[in-house]
Formats: C-alpha cells, sequence, structure tokens
C-alpha cells in the first residue's frame, strides 16, 4: 500500500502531486505529514518539469509593506503572499532580482528606510548579500555574497547561472566590474569588466541568448559576447523607458506607447497606446507568456489630487493579439505603491 495514495505506488503518486496548482499546495499539505514532505521535496519539483506541469509565476516586491513579496498565478487571477525575507536591509531597494531552478534570487542592493523624524535614510546603500527563495519549501536562505557590494545593476539569468554587471559601490561611485553565479556550487566568479561605465543606473535584458546591458539616457547596449569572455559595444538606438521581453522580443513603453524595439537600427513598431500610464510613475513592467504587466505604482500629486496614491493595479496587455488592448486583473492583495523589482519564477 502507498504511503501517499492507496492503491499507486509512490511514483504514480507523485506525479499526480507534481500536476495540482501550486497556488492549491498550501491546503494539500494540511492533509497528512507525507503530503507535506512530498509538496516541499526537491522530487516534486523534478516530477513537475517531467510531466510538463510547471507554471510561471510573477513575483512583486512593492515599497508596502516592507520587504514581503507577492506570487501571481496568471491562469487563476490570484496572488499569494511569502514569508518576510529576513534581511536585516530596511526596506530593500536598488537590488537586482531573478529565478534559476525554481528558485527566486534577491541580490545585492541597500536601504531605501528614511527616518520619520529627520528625513535622512539609512547608512547601507549597496550590499552584496544574497538571498534564494523556495516556493516548495516557503523559506529563505542567505546564499554565497557577491564578490562586489553593489546597488542598481544590471541583472539577468543566462543559461541557468545569474550574470551581474555594473551599478554603484555607493551613491558617486559607479563600477564596471561583473559577475557570474553558480546556484548548484552557490559561488560567484569574476567575469571581464563593462567597457564603459555611467553616472546613471544599468538594467539588463536577455536578448537572442545574450545579456544585454543599458544605461539610462544613454542608446548604447553593451553585450556580452564569445560565452563571456569580452563585451561589445553597439548603438541600436533604443527607445528610453519601462522594458519588458516577450518571446525574445523587446518592448519599449516611452512617449504614451509600447512599442517593440528591433534589434537593428530600423524602425520601432507600435504595438498599442498607453497614455493611460502618463500619470503612473515607480511601476513595474515584464513580460509573462504572450503578455506585457504593468503593475503597482505610484500617482503623484495633480491639479486634481492632492494627494500620493500608492497603488496596487495590474494592467495587462496582449501583444500578440491583433487589437492589443489593456485591460484589468486581480490587484495585488497584500502590496501597493513603488515596485522594487519583479521577476518570472518558473516551478
Amino acid at each position: 500500500m502507498s504511503r501517499l495514495i492507496d492503491g499507486l505506488p509512490d511514483e504514480v503518486a507523485i506525479q499526480c502531486l507534481a500536476r495540482v496548482p501550486f497556488c492549491f499546495h498550501s491546503t494539500l499539505q494540511l492533509v497528512c505529514r507525507s503530503w507535506k514532505a512530498t509538496l516541499r521535496s526537491p522530487e516534486l519539483f523534478k516530477a513537475r518539469c517531467e510531466v510538463s506541469a510547471s507554471e510561471e509565476l510573477l513575483c512583486v516586491l512593492a515599497f508596502e509593506p516592507e520587504n514581503i513579496w507577492q506570487l501571481y498565478d496568471p491562469i487563476r487571477d490570484c496572488w499569494m503572499t511569502l514569508p518576510v525575507m529576513p534581511s536585516e536591509i530596511r526596506h530593500l531597494a536598488r537590488f537586482g532580482v531573478a529565478s534559476v531552478a525554481g528558485k527566486l534570487f534577491v541580490i545585492g542592493g541597500g536601504s531605501d528606510d528614511v527616518d520619520p523624524l529627520t528625513g535622512d535614510h539609512d547608512g547601507i546603500f549597496a550590499s552584496n548579500e544574497v538571498w534564494s527563495y523556495d516556493p516548495l519549501r516557503r523559506e529563505w536562505t542567505q546564499r554565497a555574497p557577491m564578490l562586489v557590494h553593489r546597488a542598481m545593476f544590471a541583472c539577468c539569468t543566462l543559461n541557468g547561472k545569474i550574470i551581474v554587471a555594473g551599478g554603484f559601490t555607493n551613491c558617486r561611485k559607479s563600477i564596471s566590474k561583473a559577475e557570474i553565479y553558480d546556484p548548484e556550487a552557490d559561488v560567484w566568479e569574476p567575469l571581464p569588466d563593462l567597457r564603459h561605465t555611467h553616472t546613471s543606473a544599468c538594467s539588463g535584458v536577455v536578448i537572442g541568448g545574450k545579456m544585454h546591458v543599458l544605461h539610462k539616457g544613454l542608446s548604447t547596449v553593451q553585450i556580452l559576447e564569445d560565452d563571456g569572455q569580452q563585451w561589445a559595444v553597439e548603438d541600436y538606438g533604443w527607445l528610453q523607458g519601462p522594458m519588458a521581453v516577450v518571446h525574445g522580443e523587446l518592448y519599449v513603453l516611452s512617449n504614451s506607447c509600447i512599442s517593440k524595439q528591433p534589434a537593428e537600427n530600423v524602425p520601432d513598431e507600435v504595438v498599442s497606446s498607453a497614455s493611460e500610464f502618463q500619470s503612473r510613475i515607480g511601476f513595474g513592467m515584464i513580460g509573462v507568456g504572450d503578455d506585457i504587466y504593468v503593475i503597482g505604482g505610484v500617482i503623484g500629486p495633480g491639479p486634481r489630487n492632492q494627494c500620493i496614491k500608492q497603488l496596487s493595479d495590474v494592467d495587462v496587455l496582449n501583444v500578440r493579439s491583433e487589437r492589443p488592448n489593456w485591460r484589468p486583473v486581480s490587484p495585488m492583495t497584500h502590496c501597493c505603491g513603488s515596485i522594487l523589482g519583479c521577476a518570472l519564477l518558473r516551478i
């Protein structure tokens, strides 16, 4: 007799449990101890991959509440709240975020905490700490620190590893250092330095299987070439603004429109209007499946609004549709305000 499901071999029972959507796992764990242990085991993640039951969940950290992430299931339109991230850095911001092998990684960054009496910021601008979250075990784990303290840097997942590049070690010193992290070995190793640094924040996207590093305000892009041996510099003339990658193609919100950016110097393609976001700042933007998600943010004071409004709204645009239109989905249930980080987690 099976210890998991009567009448079934454990191997088959695990495959049955693997097919249950992640949002129901917390309920299934209440059935019995053996189910709880199985649902939290590495074998379940492996089984979900084998039976093609993997899911893509959106991970979001907003300014409020402090250091609490939420997961969003786009198929079932529901939000789940994670345990508080146990970093000692208050109101973590300016960090990098990535996902590898079914785990969420939160990397570097510093504090955005402000003393309510003096208005002074916390002294930690940049750190090298790394945290990972295992959604099956529902626990945070501290991992090997980066080789360099950094904030406001480019961060991408490529071929099962995490690459970080550029950023700042303090509010005035930008850096060109780059490094790569192997999550299985829990080891960071140096990569060649970026060709250029800049006094603005940088971000990273993966296009065509290569990491691209972009600096705010610059049209040039630095591309990691030759399996991480060197950086090339190109000027694609990409628009400036929030970016999202959908099926390997880059989209930018600029001039109140969503435009698809080509990899070469050819005219970009306007996909949809985005005029409704003109008064919305600090939002997150990310590609999920065929869609672009715009999440949270803040509406500042204006002629008709004398106060700052922190948003939990989520709006979605299907860029593959013949007539792309924005549609609302369920708002964040626990978080609101400026989006400090968002990533796509596959489990």
